[in-house]
């Protein structure tokens, strides 16, 4: 299923997660998936694929002051039940985030399971850019998100659970 993905900068300090996830508790909005990630991370993986797809690579000044930078904050990828309320939300409050569409898909908690999704994936030649997920009990359902090259395409290969 194709949902809206919401992603933004966070300052890496203690209690500003606690006031994001209480903005949206308050405000009735469920938070269905969530990663984060320091931002330095992100931003060396950034450097890392502009070097290999412009074939130059950043000046080490340049990126160890975006590095160092950008450790003050970490980048927040989630899944909200309201996508729309959610994006209200964050510009009533002055976050800075984007959106985008990503793959989301109910996989039964078993072994196996995961590695059939990212197989099929492989076969149709879809490079997934990165995934994230939550856990259950064994008897339950996880939801994986996939950011696909070609979401449209991904969403179309798990329709009726085909995988």
């Amino acid at each position: 299923m194709i949902r809206r993905e919401i992603s933004l900068f966070l300052k890496n300090v203690p209690g500003e997660l606690g006031k994001l996830t209480a903005l949206f508790g308050d405000a009735g909005i469920n938070i269905d998936a969530m990663t984060i990630q320091d931002a330095s991370a992100y931003v060396q993986n950034l450097f890392e694929a502009r070097g290999k797809s412009l074939k130059r690579l950043a000046s080490s000044a340049s990126y160890s002051s975006m590095r160092r930078d950008s450790a003050d904050f970490a980048l927040v990828r989630l899944l909200t039940d309201k996508p729309d309320e959610s994006i209200s939300l964050l510009k009533e409050n002055d976050f800075l985030f984007d959106s985008k569409e990503v793959v989301a898909i109910d996989i039964t908690n078993k072994p196996g399971e995961f590695a059939k999704m990212t197989k099929k994936l492989g076969e149709e030649k879809i490079n997934i850019n990165y995934v994230y997920g939550s856990v259950s009990d064994s008897d339950g359902k996880c939801l994986f998100v996939f950011c696909p090259e070609d979401v449209a395409y991904a969403d179309s290969i798990f329709e009726g659970g085909r995988y």
